[in-house]
């Protein structure tokens, strides 16, 4: 009697963790018309997939206080998108709704609250991200050692999956606040 006292314990503690890293899963899955495992290197269903995340890692973010009641998410180089990323025009965010622009001059790159770099501007980002740094701006990327480079969340296909890495260090030098949540879920999260 005491041991299946002892074993339904157990499986009641570890079925409640099951269901919150389920229910977190499905939330940041929400949207998705596609389960992520199935995500294909296939180019229009990574960015559709890619778009779904981007969408999940601003819900994720916490602005300083002082933040406009929009989001303004930037798109900077090619893109790889397509009307996927428009699909999140006027979405909301909590309290805020997002707005979608594409971004060629990187002087603009200041007035955006979110910044997407494509690969196409990979080897400029140091640089970009110098005039950067110090503003509240969500950076994200899909390119080889972005974070290294000053972008706060890369992503990466993996074995046809795509996994994101945080820099941690770089989202609080912004003034950023990132859910713990989105950071049991990074692939990497750098300090």
């Amino acid at each position: 009697m005491r041991i299946d006292n002892r074993f339904n314990k157990c499986l009641a503690k570890h079925a409640s963790q099951w269901a919150s890293r389920l229910l977190l899963a499905v939330w940041l899955g929400f949207g998705l018309p596609v389960v992520h495992e199935t995500a294909r290197a296939d180019s229009a269903l990574e960015y559709q997939v890619k778009a779904a995340f981007i969408y999940n890692f601003i819900a994720f973010t916490q602005w300083p206080s002082d933040a406009d009641s929009e989001v303004n998410m930037c798109l900077y180089g090619e893109d790889y998108f397509g009307h996927e990323i428009d699909k999140l025009q006027n979405k909301a965010v909590g309290t805020r709704s997002l707005k979608v622009s594409r971004i060629s001059n990187p002087e603009q790159l200041a007035q955006c609250q979110v910044i997407f770099f494509a690969k196409s501007v990979n080897n400029d980002l140091a640089e970009l991200m110098r005039d950067l740094s110090d503003k509240p701006i969500l950076t994200l990327a899909d390119s080889p050692n972005a974070t290294s480079k000053g972008i706060a969340i890369n992503m990466n296909l993996v074995n046809e999956k795509v996994v994101f890495e945080i820099n941690l260090g770089i989202a609080r030098k912004a003034g950023l606040d990132i859910s713990s949540k989105l950071l049991q879920l990074a692939a990497k999260v750098y300090q």
